[in-house]
């Protein structure tokens, strides 16, 4: 196989496509569906009671069935911790030969979050079954069937998800096809929505695993041209003449060691009588070496995932005119490739970006907010009511919150709050950090330039934040999310497996839909 064929394999997988599970609702009572597995949720037991306490859908079945699930489970030693699963074969009680019991944690605390997680647990149990039916959105205190619905379909497609198209026998998941027992018509409405959203976080782990040979800035304007041609979108690609001429001397800089020449991307969703409109400003850096700063080799073995802020952009746009949505979106994708050469920026070159502005180069790995630069000014001259950027940023911010929670830096109160809010409910955990301007902003400042782009480690996050503000016109809000942690998982977690996560797809989704 060459690499020709590597690369129609990728573009294959961009928009999620490797995903194929149908998601359907019933309002037939679970243990009278015709499915191959039964999916049922179990309460772990709580305080001095060691009893598992099931949960409606498995009591049911056990009650409809003649089943003890209770004696059962506890003979598979299973202890209802929130995604441990067991398999039981119903040998001939139900209409299904298998139930599979998903553990959902302390009943007190199980909320949507969880859901989600048991429903990748659940999901990743039954993969060699093709039908699964499952209440699980319907269990414990549930104040939005739709949203409980759109949680669990966010876990049944992530927590199956493979990026399979390099490997020469790919794993085979038989799964199908899954039914959504009850719930009624806001059962449907979640599962139309979290279609979306969990493909949006697919095509961000798609584009984020995807090989960088295969994702050269070229390529990758392209390809997400080609992706999107049959939506209603608009797109703009800027090449490096157009660069030049448009003086995006950041872009240029960064991406001038590299044979493949930068791009940026203009995305735009433009609904009639679109109540606001938002800029989504994506890092996105195809491969990290460092630049002339070279990292040790080690460091650069994520670093096709400097190109998630851009992903996600992507996604998001993409997931708004999905879902129609009534605000006015444009994702502005700053592509380069960051590598050493003769032709390379070198340490203490001065680059000169679109608004005028000069800065210094005090570090050639600090790239990502040189491209963000000249993407922000591009975004403000669009005149959104806001603009939010994403972008594997800074070790600092890996260092301060680890690679479950990410970083939210805003000049708005109210921005700030409402993407903590998105980033609670689709649980993809955001944590503020001060912009400091009055504490830390004379350290942004150059000695022979206007700017310096690196200042030390200290408070490296908010340094990287205060630069960037920098370019963003006033009287915009805007949003910096910093995702060098949560973006990339060494270790698969919840309905993620090891590689890419998607983060922070659906926290945009969601905050659009607000």
């Amino acid at each position: 196989m060459g690499v020709g064929d590597l690369t129609r394999l990728a573009a294959a997988t961009l928009m999620g496509k490797a995903v194929a599970v149908e998601i359907v609702h019933q309002s037939t009572d679970l243990v009278d569906i015709d499915a191959d597995v039964l999916g049922v949720g179990v309460f772990a037991a709580s305080g001095d009671d060691s009893t598992l306490v099931l949960a409606d859908d498995a009591a049911a079945v056990a009650e409809a069935s003649g089943l003890d699930l209770v004696a059962e489970l506890r003979a598979a030693g299973f202890d209802g911790t929130l995604g441990t699963v067991a398999h039981l074969a119903t040998r001939g009680a139900t209409r299904a030969p298998m139930i599979v019991a998903v553990g959902l944690g302390d009943r007190a605390t199980f909320d949507d979050s969880r859901r989600r997680r048991a429903a990748a647990a659940l999901a990743r149990a039954a993969t060699r079954a093709p039908h699964l039916a499952t209440g699980l959105h319907t269990l414990g205190d549930v104040a939005d069937v739709a949203w409980s619905a759109q949680a669990v379909v966010e876990g049944l497609v992530l927590g199956i998800y493979r990026f399979t198209p390099y490997r020469s026998e790919a794993e085979t998941i038989a799964l199908a096809t899954t039914t959504l027992c009850g719930g009624g018509a806001a059962t449907e409405t979640g599962i139309a929505v979290g279609q979306v959203t969990a493909r949006a976080s697919c095509t961000t782990r798609d584009l984020v695993n995807t090989p960088p040979q295969d994702k050269r800035p070229p390529k990758l304007a392209d390809d997400l041209a080609a992706a999107v041609a049959d939506h209603e979108l608009a797109v703009r690609v800027l090449d490096e003449d157009a660069l030049a001429e448009g003086g995006y001397g950041g872009i240029l800089g960064v991406g001038q060691g590299s044979s493949a020449s930068p791009r940026l991307v203009e995305i735009a969703y433009r609904p009639p009588d679109a109540r606001r409109h938002v800029a989504l400003v994506g890092k996105g850096i195809t491969f990290d070496s460092g630049g002339l700063s070279l990292k040790p080799s080690a460091s650069m073995e994520t670093m096709k995932s400097d190109m998630a802020g851009a992903a996600t952009a992507f996604a998001a746009v993409v997931a708004a005119a999905e879902l129609e949505l009534d605000v006015a979106v444009t994702a502005v994708l700053a592509l380069a490739e960051n590598l050493p050469s003769g032709t390379a920026t070198r340490v203490s070159d001065v680059l000169r970006f679109r608004n005028k502005t000069t800065a210094e180069v005090i570090n050639t790995d600090a790239e990502g907010r040189l491209v963000l630069a000249d993407a922000l000014v591009h975004a403000s001259e669009l005149a959104p009511d806001a603009i939010v950027d994403i972008a594997t940023l800074t070790g600092a911010a890996v260092a301060a919150l680890g690679d479950r929670i990410g970083v939210v830096i805003a000049n708005d109160d109210e921005l700030a709050d409402a993407m903590i809010g998105a980033g609670a409910r689709a649980g993809e955990p955001l944590w503020r950090l001060p912009l400091a301007k009055t504490e830390y902003g004379e350290r942004v400042e150059g000695t022979i330039a206007d700017l310096k782009n690196a200042g030390g480690r200290a408070a490296g996050t908010i340094f990287a934040a205060l630069f960037l503000e920098r370019f963003v016109a006033d009287g915009i809000d805007w949003a910096h999310l910093d995702i060098a942690g949560t973006a990339w998982t060494d270790e698969a977690y919840g309905e993620h497996p090891k590689g890419a996560t998607g983060i922070p797809a659906r926290t945009l989704i969601e905050w659009l839909r607000q």
